[in-house]
């Protein structure tokens, strides 16, 4: 695999900041679609001139811990979404896989920083915003869960 990934496309509404440290990155995603059972679905990334980042990139700077970032990212973005994701049997309706798994499943965090996005939204909710607006929610609390990764 490269060092790194072209971004997966332009993305569909402006790309936002990613501050880590003093470095500065850029957050995106894909034009959300509506897929089967209701499930919202996007692919969502941090890029920089070079191209897609890595986990590694926005690792704590004592080292990446040793649970997968996603196992971090997953509740960070829930969080940032609460209100507006559905509750299904107990638990917030949002999927969150890697776009591309790391090579290494001991060195989880040696990945592309890209991740398909699933999420079902309260109806009431997501009748009330605009899908533009409801993708830019989901960028900004990708973009504060992704600068959560590093202050942790």
């Amino acid at each position: 695999m490269p060092d790194r990934l072209p971004p997966p496309g332009p993305s569909f509404i402006r790309e936002q900041d990613v501050r880590i440290g003093d470095r500065r990155l850029h957050a995106g995603m894909s034009r959300p679609t509506n897929g089967p059972d209701e499930w919202w679905l996007t692919v969502l990334w941090v890029a920089d001139d070079a191209g897609v980042a890595s986990f590694t990139d926005v690792a704590p700077t004592g080292g990446p811990p040793a649970e997968p970032p996603l196992a971090r990212l997953g509740p960070a973005i829930a969080g940032s979404l609460a209100g507006l994701i559905r509750e299904e049997n107990g638990r917030l309706a949002v999927r969150l896989t890697p776009v591309v798994a790391p090579a290494d499943p001991s060195r989880p965090w040696r990945c592309p920083l890209a991740v398909r996005a699933a999420f079902k939204w309260e109806a009431v909710r997501q009748a009330a915003f605009p899908q533009a607006q409801l993708a830019e929610l989901v960028l900004t609390g990708f973009r504060g869960s992704v600068e959560g990764l590093h202050r942790r």
